[in-house]
């Protein structure tokens, strides 16, 4: 990959030629009609470069029209160099960490810029539901809650009526064994909110399997259900020549907690779900390599324009 970061993110037009071939196999496509290879090039001393127009509309554009690069001032092979830099990061890299390497003009630029990749990455509903063997489960993501120590007055203890989660956000994964995994943030998990984004998520007729404590009933609603109960130090087991256990999505969640405290430090609840797109990106294009990974990640902006004008709330 090194080689293909010398030859392609040297320079903006460098990466911009890069990006047309990626965008573009089959010539320029007009984002304005949809007229693919009708386009020419507009070149003079004062054009801007990369400026095509369509012969059929006649309306002007550029490869990055459309998509995660569109109207930013910060030049193109930058914008490559950071998805190369998070698709090859197993846990993540900080905004701090993009703006030191990538020489950005502030923290809000480099942060900014992420979460426009992580909004690439996403999956897009429906494009491919989970099926077969998909383990689910939930976790706490974020910070301890600072409950004192010691007793009232009264004698209670200062921890007692405490809620230790209160600080935190619920995120339930359904990974798909040696498959795909897909992740949502809750502020709190019940079967009500959670069985929508499973029907979603999961093709009828899988084989779910979950720990004994879940709150969602999948028996009844056109799933295999099975469970290990971990109250009783049950783990895995055999039954019917399948291993019923959740370690595979759990080890999942210890990628995920890696990378949001030993990375991140600190991540918004509000926008829980972007780093949530990212690690999923990660896990699930997992047996590529690095030059591939970006590859697609890259072909993945197309389409997708990010504001960040409102954080989305998230499921309650």
């Amino acid at each position: 990959m090194a080689g293909l970061i010398a030859k392609h993110h040297q320079d903006a037009d460098a990466a911009r030629e890069h990006l047309e071939k990626l965008l573009w196999p089959d010539g320029p496509i007009c984002p304005h009609c949809g007229l693919i290879g009708e386009a020419y090039k507009l070149e003079g001393k004062t054009t801007r470069r990369g400026l095509y127009k369509c012969a059929g509309c006649r309306e002007p554009f550029t490869v990055t029209v459309g998509t995660i690069f569109e109207d930013s001032k910060i030049p193109l092979n930058k914008w490559l160099l950071a998805i190369h830099l998070m698709c090859s990061s197993k846990k993540g890299i900080s905004a701090h960490q993009l703006m030191r390497n990538l020489e950005l003009g502030s923290y809000r630029t480099a942060w900014f810029m992420a979460h426009r990749i992580r909004w690439a990455m996403g999956q897009e509903p429906m494009a491919s539901r989970l099926a077969g063997i998909v383990e689910i489960d939930d976790t706490w993501v974020g910070g301890k809650l600072r409950l004192g120590a010691g007793r009232n007055k009264d004698g209670t203890s200062k921890r007692a009526g405490k809620d230790p989660n209160a600080n935190k956000i619920a995120v339930v994964s359904a990974l798909q064994r040696d498959g795909e995994v897909r992740s949502i943030a809750f502020d709190r998990v019940t079967g009500e909110n959670a069985r929508p984004v499973i029907e979603e998520y999961v093709e009828r007729g899988s084989h779910i399997m979950t720990d004994s404590s879940t709150r969602m009933m999948f028996g009844k609603y056109g799933w295999q259900h099975s469970t290990v109960d971990h109250s009783k130090k049950e783990y895995s087991r055999h039954e019917d020549g399948l291993t019923i256990t959740t370690n595979t999505v759990e080890g999942y969640f210890s990628i995920i907690k890696r990378g949001i405290h030993g990375v991140y430090h600190h991540v918004g609840k509000h926008y829980l779900d972007q780093y949530l797109r990212e690690f999923d990106y990660r896990y699930n294009v997992r047996k590529m390599n690095d030059g591939d990974r970006t590859v697609l990640a890259i072909k993945k902006t197309h389409g997708k324009r990010l504001m960040l004008k409102e954080p989305k709330k998230h499921k309650m």
